[in-house]
């Protein structure tokens, strides 16, 4: 027995040792890795993530198609104050509401723009939304090559052209008028034109088939990315696999044009990137996504600002005063100049107004790459960070009677981060300048062409889903003005 003592006692002490270290080395280290995970747990975010896999999308999403996502995010922030948690498209979301967050959002290089799947099959994981470093610094600046203010100024010649060619061909002689299907292709074709280099008469075919396809993938940028030929992402899916391919047919033209000379770089962006050594899936994906980031956010500023212009007739008529005295200075026919639109700030501020009421875009998605702090909370990297620009936008506190609108408001400066329809900080939309001259050109031949009301049974409301759509597209009734007795160029043929 004694001998077995013997031999077990230095086991015991061992295990007596291993105790004794576990007790004073490891217990403490445990306590302390679960206090500092109760601590992270204390430090996130306040909110719910909901049920797993669906949280709060499916909620979200009809209350977008429904109009009433404003209502919803504003009940959440309510609850839970400047930064919340729920659980959007599958992943932990930090909500982020107020101007210290929109400029967080624009500031903090912890933050990564971040794209839906759907949007990323629509247009292609090259663009310029998901370029990280080297990469995106390289196609910004070849974006910005043609959208900088001495580019933008050559252009109010051909967006003029554009403009008086789609009013001739859409408006003319017509007693009504679907507002956003017209401005969806007339800010279509002045892209194709200017920005793109595809000429109206020679690319009238490529044109066409272009704006259909994207009619159709723009719907799919918010699906539900199953890709089965019934469902709304399958078709939009297909819609830009064929857009795909007659962009690819346009860089084999450019290239072959370049190669022999016939053409330079600074003729139109594609040839401009094909110039520059750039990959055709490149060229290709970050051409898709300006078609889809330009096109539909002018169109839809057109559409409700000329829906806000006929709610009221006060504005409407101040516009029509400024728009009449830059047409007095003009002769008949002649084109609108740079300084011509310097002269139609009330009609800018009465566009600034409509991106405050319907901001065309309704939020801001990005992604933590490593772990941040905001107002004391924790945002846990890989976790999605939404900002809901408008809710600054229609805050009481910033602008008072934030429903009603008064171009006025614009007139002076509004609070930093407060209006952020165009971004913020170091990145603030390069293309603001090529829209403000778009909507200027265009708003100045409609208010000098015609009067318009809102047609009978058309009552202005709209959805948000995917973007900010009016039902029935606007129907306007429209009649020409007398412009004998306005004195304006008008539009001659």
């Amino acid at each position: 027995g004694s001998r077995k003592m013997e031999t077990e006692a230095p086991v015991l002490a061992a295990l007596a040792a291993l105790i004794v270290a576990f007790i004073f080395l490891v217990l403490p280290h445990l306590r302390k890795q679960s206090s500092s995970q109760d601590d992270r747990r204390r430090q996130l975010p306040p909110g719910s993530l909901g049920l797993p896999v669906v949280g709060q999308t499916v909620g979200l999403l009809r209350a977008l198609r429904a109009n009433t996502a404003e209502a919803w995010l504003r009940r959440w922030a309510s609850e839970y104050g400047p930064i919340s948690k729920l659980s959007l498209f599958g992943l932990p979301t930090a909500l982020l509401v107020g101007p210290a967050a929109n400029k967080f959002l624009f500031a903090s290089t912890a933050l990564t723009a971040k794209t839906t799947t759907s949007f990323n099959s629509m247009v292609g994981r090259r663009n310029i939304r998901e370029l990280a470093g080297d990469d995106h610094r390289r196609v910004r600046a070849m974006m910005l090559q043609f959208l900088k203010l001495d580019s933008v100024r050559s252009y109010v010649a051909s967006m003029d052209d554009e403009v008086r060619h789609h009013i001739r061909a859409h408006w003319d002689g017509r007693a009504t008028v679907a507002v956003m299907p017209s401005m969806k292709s007339l800010t279509f074709d002045i892209m194709c034109t200017v920005i793109f280099g595809l000429g109206r008469a020679e690319h009238a075919a490529v044109r066409r088939e272009l704006s259909a396809e994207f009619q159709q993938l723009v719907r799919g940028i918010w699906a539900i990315p199953v890709n089965l030929p019934v469902t709304s992402f399958g078709k939009c899916f297909a819609a830009s696999r064929r857009g795909r391919r007659t962009v690819a047919a346009v860089i084999d033209e450019k290239r072959a044009k370049l190669e022999s000379g016939r053409s330079s770089p600074s003729d139109d962006l594609m040839t401009h990137m094909l110039a520059e050594g750039l990959a055709d899936v490149e060229i290709i994906d970050n051409v898709m996504f300006m078609m889809v980031a330009a096109h539909d956010t002018t169109a839809t500023l057109l559409t409700f600002l000329l829906r806000h212009l006929d709610g009221n007739r006060d504005a409407y008529g101040r516009v029509v005063a400024e728009q009449q005295e830059v047409a007095r200075s003009k002769a008949p026919g002649e084109a609108l100049s740079w300084d011509d639109l310097g002269k139609m700030k009330y009609t800018w501020s009465a566009a600034m107004e409509t991106l405050r009421l319907v901001p065309p875009v309704f939020s801001l998605l990005k992604r933590a790459v490593e772990d941040v702090e905001f107002d004391g909370h924790l945002i846990p990297k890989g976790w999605q960070v939404l900002g809901a620009m408008n809710m600054t936008q229609w805050d009481p506190a910033i602008f008072a009677e934030p429903s009603r609108f008064e171009p006025a408001r614009f007139e002076s400066p509004v609070p930093p981060y407060s209006f952020v329809a165009f971004g913020g900080g170091a990145t603030v939309c390069p293309g603001n300048e090529f829209a403000r001259v778009e909507a200027l050109v265009a708003m100045h031949y409609i208010v000098t062409g015609f009067k318009w009301k809102l047609a009978d049974g058309c009552d202005g409301s709209f959805s948000r889903y995917p973007l900010p759509s009016p039902a029935q597209g606007l129907l306007i009734d429209i009649e020409p003005m007398d412009t004998a007795a306005t004195g304006a160029a008008g539009i001659t043929k």
